[in-house]
């Protein structure tokens, strides 16, 4: 599955860091993670149970997440790369 293209915010490039082209990610399943490639040719992997165990959910959140995850892994990759994210 190829996702539409994204660019971390520029709330974070004003941060000092360093912009991030996306081109693909996909659900690893043998890892429980989400691998995700980028035009500059890195290579990165999100472990999305430590990415959201800080957050606050609910059962019901905690499955429109995990779904994300699965069905849609770039617009999750893109919301936990530009903190998106709640943590307490």
């Amino acid at each position: 599955m190829i996702g539409m293209l994204s660019k971390i915010s520029p709330k974070l490039k004003e941060k000092g860091r360093k912009t991030m082209r996306f081109i693909h990610a996909t659900y690893n399943m043998l890892h429980n993670c989400i691998d995700v490639t980028t035009f500059d040719g890195y290579v990165l992997r999100i472990d999305y149970i430590k990415a959201e165990e800080r957050l606050k959910t609910t059962p019901c959140s905690e499955c429109a997440l995990n779904a994300l995850a699965i069905d849609n892994p770039l617009e999750y990759a893109t919301l936990y790369l530009e903190c998106g994210m709640q943590t307490r």
